[in-house]
């Protein structure tokens, strides 16, 4: 085990955490919030030093880590990264104990958005902008793990090579920066898209900014107490509509856009995925229910958001938790099973019932009409992603329900949190109070919500690493 080469990297990954710190420092020092000043800066001395230590410690070491020490490596970034982000709510004036601001921490840096906190309007404004950075820079992550980690074409159960592929070699330094600079540079611009698009929809400043960055990183928390407060307009609709769509494609749409030949050849998934939710949207017109609202509810879904403007009263709970699992791109922040896996075991059912129909027909095993074709080992990926992921709803909806949350509240809340997606009035769970569950729930719901992230396949890799050495 290359200790000393993940400590570095470990270290690098903390540093940023000190950048949002000092920008919350300036934050406080030009609206005069003084009393919140203080945990930030003890979050910047202890990020930097922190880093700097780790960073020195692995400096010499040699640069290559496997891919179960990067895994390792990315559940350490959660834990170490939501440790510092909870330091601020644990200093503040809202005697908030260490365990639920961590849990408040882990949530944000998933993009899952449960939270500890009932009234959010009586919050420090500096603790909400800190609350919506957790998402961002959770979300900024998370990408660099798809593309640097998960890409491997060894172990490739996300399976981002069917809808990206990267040319360049990028074990070399210099294009491993570059390629880590474009990704944060089409985040940012994405970001700054929404977050411009909703100021001109006249939605205010503070609040366009929060809402940028929880829907870039398909998060889950607000600036204010519900949705209602900040998004009324019909025009303001639309460009929160813009936003979800956004965050439920791929990642990379925005570079390739203005590239016709890359936007037909990589992008197959997304013109699918357009036509799957249309084809949703048409089907619940036809069943009454129509407006904004329902477009809304319907993307947030997919794109592991959560946030939504449909009440409670609505017979649509259960059909929006099963888009919940289903998910958006494979390179995206989104969660869930993923919109490719399912087309795939779906086409692979098809398949088998042509083979026993007609044996000597000709199987296409094209994924979305295009060049690339389903292996076995996608096959046998997504039946395990999608065997682990109710192995996982399974154990956790059990504990929850031992912690005596009744059934069908586990059962909900076990699923959006598989799917990092928040508690809404739409799933029916919408008034849950997280800082009274007991310490069981609340460290399941850490782990799982982590899970969410990286697969319970990943934990299954690492335990194999250790406990089965070759």
């Amino acid at each position: 085990m290359n200790v000393k080469r993940i400590s570095y990297y470990l270290g690098l990954f903390c540093l940023p955490v000190g950048f949002l710190a000092f920008i919350n420092i300036l934050y406080s020092s030009y609206f005069d919030y003084f009393l919140s000043i203080n945990s930030y800066l003890i979050t910047l001395i202890i990020s930097l030093f922190l880093g700097a230590i780790l960073i020195f410690f692995g400096k010499k070491a040699d640069n290559k880590i496997n891919f179960i020490e990067q895994l390792l490596l990315i559940i350490l970034v959660y834990i170490m990264i939501s440790f510092l982000i909870s330091l601020p709510f644990y200093l503040s004036n809202y005697q908030v104990t260490f365990l639920n601001s961590f849990f408040e921490a882990v949530s944000g840096v998933t993009g899952t958005g449960f939270s500890v906190f009932k009234n959010i309007k009586y919050l420090d404004p500096t603790l909400i902008l800190w609350r919506s950075s957790s998402q961002w820079i959770g979300g900024l992550y998370f990408l660099f793990f798809l593309i640097l980690i998960f890409s491997n074409k060894k172990f490739s159960y996300k399976m981002c090579e069917l809808t990206y592929s990267e040319e360049a070699n990028i074990n070399t330094p210099n294009n491993l920066k570059d390629l880590l600079l474009r990704i944060f540079i089409i985040y940012s611009l994405i970001s700054f898209s929404i977050f411009l698009a909703l100021n001109i929809s006249e939605v205010r400043m503070f609040n366009s900014l929060n809402l940028s960055m929880s829907l870039v990183s398909s998060g889950g928390f607000l600036p204010s107490n519900s949705l209602e407060k900040i998004i009324q307009s019909n025009f303001q609709k639309i460009v929160f509509i813009f936003a979800l769509l956004l965050s439920m494609l791929n990642f990379f749409l925005i570079m390739n856009i203005l590239d016709r030949k890359l936007l037909t050849r990589q992008h197959k998934e997304d013109i699918y995925l357009v036509i799957f939710t249309v084809a949703i949207i048409i089907l619940i017109y036809l069943n009454n229910y129509t407006g904004l609202n329902v477009i809304i509810s319907i993307l947030s879904s997919l794109s592991n958001s959560g946030l939504s403007l449909i009440s409670s009263e609505n017979n649509l709970s259960l059909f929006f938790l099963l888009l919940t699992i289903i998910g958006g791109s494979l390179i995206s922040n989104t969660s869930g099973i993923k919109f490719t896996r399912i087309y795939i075991l779906l086409k692979t059912v098809k398949l088998e019932i042509i083979k026993l129909i007609s044996p000597n027909s000709i199987i296409n095993k094209n994924l979305f009409s295009s060049e690339k074709k389903i292996s076995d080992d996608n096959i046998k990926i997504s039946f395990l992603i999608f065997i682990s992921f109710f192995i996982s709803l399974f154990i956790l909806s059990g504990i929850l329900i031992v912690d005596n949350v009744d059934f069908e509240k586990s059962f909900k809340l076990s699923i959006l949190t598989i799917t990092n997606t928040t508690t809404s009035s739409m799933f029916g769970i919408e008034k849950l109070d997280f800082s009274n569950l007991l310490t069981t729930s609340k460290l399941s719901l850490i782990i799982f919500m982590i899970i969410g992230k990286i697969e319970l396949i990943s934990l299954f890799l690492i335990f194999k690493k250790i406990f089965f050495k070759d």
